[in-house]
């Protein structure tokens, strides 16, 4: 993956072998720095779920995972939750994300 927005990022649906589990509803991003821990999930089944971003590959169509026990159950975030704050509370204007999940604000073409 190339660098990309991270709203186009929360754009794509979440799939394992072509099947569609749900959708990100939100990012999470590390207190101490600008590495992306993972996404929050919407699946089908109407579950809020977490998603770190070491086990997920985003694709050009997709962020694509190998199993669904990668999703963790909302009542076990808490530990990500502590330790990261949502994408638009870290102070990016237009944040990017590049391959190694570091966020980056857009730069300006001024």
């Amino acid at each position: 993956m190339e660098g990309r927005l991270v709203s186009e990022v929360l754009s794509l649906p979440v799939r394992m072998h072509g099947i569609v589990l749900g959708r990100p509803v939100g990012a999470f991003v590390h207190q101490s720095s600008n590495l992306l821990v993972g996404f929050e999930i919407l699946c089908g089944d109407g579950a809020r779920r977490f998603l770190p971003f070491g086990v997920a590959r985003v694709l050009a169509d997709e962020i694509a995972l190998d199993s669904a026990l990668a999703l963790i159950d909302e009542r076990d975030v808490d530990y990500y939750r502590r330790r990261a704050r949502r994408v638009p509370e870290a102070g990016y204007d237009q944040p990017w994300l590049d391959a190694d999940g570091c966020l980056h604000d857009a730069l300006s073409a001024a």
